[in-house]
């Protein structure tokens, strides 16, 4: 079984900050693969389905933790636990701030670069999982981030959000096949954005 955690915090009054587009790429995944209700379960929203691979049907789970951003290892741990998986069967989505917008990186293991959630989550299950950072830029210094993160998207950044998320779905069955490489190699061909700056675009504003 694989699990797909996409970090946010709960609720409509975050549905749109940039801290929740990971919540945004599982439930565009579910959508496409045609996942199951969700269902209050793992103090998470949950959804079960398959994502087909050359090799055959992937049972997924997806996961949207409930405990607020920075607990989310709470989540992600009683599920892993329950299935008794390990961390390479768990792929954490999750916005990455040094990462230019619209870019996409799949990595394993590390540290968790200041980020809580993914803190939390390595407190939990230790740092070996995989991990599916999106790109939501960098408000340009320290003391700006909390209000960048829980903030919502502009308008005009909607369709390269909508357009990567999208791609994270329709690639999934290299994600589920274990070929996270390629995975990105092709999130990145259907939503290509442009290699820059992080920090650009605040030095814009």
């Amino acid at each position: 079984m694989l699990v797909l955690a996409g970090l946010g915090n709960p609720g409509p009054r975050y549905a749109n900050n940039r801290h929740n587009v990971g919540a945004m790429a599982v439930d565009a995944i579910a959508r496409r693969w045609r996942f199951g209700p969700e269902r209050q379960r793992f103090q998470s929203l949950a959804r079960a389905g398959e994502i087909e691979t050359p090799a055959g049907p992937v049972k997924t789970l997806i996961l949207k933790p409930q405990t607020f951003y920075n607990e989310s290892g709470r989540a992600v741990g009683e599920a892993l636990k329950f299935f008794k998986l390990t961390p390479a069967d768990l792929v954490v989505f999750y916005d990455e701030i040094d990462l230019a917008p619209g870019r996409f990186r799949m990595k394993a293991g590390g540290g968790a670069a200041g980020n809580n959630g993914v803190r939390s989550v390595t407190a939990q299950v230790g740092p070996d999982f995989r991990r599916a950072r999106l790109g939501t830029g960098h408000p340009g210094h320290k003391d700006r981030v909390q209000g960048h993160v829980l903030s919502d998207f502009h308008k005009v950044e909607i369709p390269w959000v909508q357009a990567l998320v999208e791609a994270c779905a329709e690639a999934a069955p290299l994600l589920a096949a274990g070929e996270d490489e390629k995975y990105q190699t092709e999130v990145m061909r259907l939503a290509p954005a442009e290699k820059s700056d992080p920090r650009a675009a605040a030095r814009d504003d």
